[in-house]
């Protein structure tokens, strides 16, 4: 560990001009990891050079993007809980965000949409019921405009904007509604993600949270598939594991970067993608 001294001092000696110092300087620093980024920040601050700031500014983004490789390691490790996958992505653009603020949206949504919802109605009915409330009362709406976009990954920003892709939509959808008590679960199906209301490991029917909550029947995702000429698998039908929702949502962003030929960027979500996923290493 380094004190707060030590940290400094470090920084200080960043612009030495002997390129072997230099380095030695930098190792250190990465060494220090995340906890001398507030002191790259104020050096970055008080620098006029533009090409100085630069190379801060890559330090920095170096040190936290190697802390939240690990972050991912570790959130695999612990069992992959949704919401905090969910902050790990949004961190690669977002890297102040707090899981407790990524929380405390959700938990202010919730209690919104439960001071209209009626819990004591039929299944299809209480869909019916929290759809006017999320698309309504809550204002949420499909990203038609900009399918692709960065932000439709970036949970904070579905969130805030109320708007998002197929996946990070019917994330937000099923976190507010299992909060209500709705037994409602992701189901990762080709070219689409949508959701299932299951009572007793049987799904009852289907929501399309991107067409502002539609339901379908069994018989209506199997004419999809059909249409897709897709092999039926089981999965297509039942919930998906949190961590096949992070994977998607990974990819998405990949194709997200590359549409703004970003390549950078989308080398490292795919090492994002790689810690969780082996078999899609680069």
């Amino acid at each position: 560990m380094f004190t707060t001294n030590e940290l400094k001092a470090l920084v200080s000696l960043l612009d030495d001009p002997d390129p072997e110092v230099r380095l030695l300087i930098e190792a250190k620093i990465r060494e220090a990891g995340q906890a001398i980024v507030p002191f790259l920040e104020d050096e970055w601050r008080n620098t006029l050079h533009a090409e100085s700031q630069q190379y801060i500014e890559d330090l920095i983004h170096s040190i936290q993007f190697t802390a939240l490789l690990q972050a991912f390691r570790e959130w695999q490790a612990n069992g992959c809980e949704l919401i905090t996958g969910l902050w790990l992505i949004a961190r690669y653009q977002y890297p102040d965000l707090t899981l407790a603020a990524l929380q405390n949206s959700i938990q202010q949504l919730y209690l919104e949409a439960w001071t209209y919802f009626k819990p004591n109605l039929h299944p299809v009915d209480q869909v019916r019921e929290f759809n006017h409330i999320f698309f309504n009362k809550l204002r949420f709406a499909p990203n038609t405009s900009n399918f692709t976009a960065v932000n439709n990954s970036m949970f904070n920003q579905v969130l805030e904007s109320r708007r998002g892709n197929p996946i990070s939509l019917c994330v937000a959808y099923m976190l507010i509604a299992q909060k209500l008590g709705l037994p409602v679960y992701g189901v990762n199906m080709p070219n689409l993600f949508i959701l299932t209301y299951q009572v007793d490991n049987a799904s009852l029917f289907y929501i399309n949270a991107f067409n502002y909550g539609r339901i379908y029947s069994r018989e209506d995702i199997e004419n999809y598939l059909q249409q897709l000429q897709i092999p039926i698998r089981p999965s297509y039908y039942e919930p998906c594991e949190n961590i096949d929702i992070i994977r998607r949502m990974l990819r998405n962003l990949i194709v997200a970067y590359d549409r703004l030929s970003e390549p950078h960027k989308v080398q490292e979500v795919k090492q994002l993608l790689a810690t969780i996923s082996p078999d899609e290493a680069l």
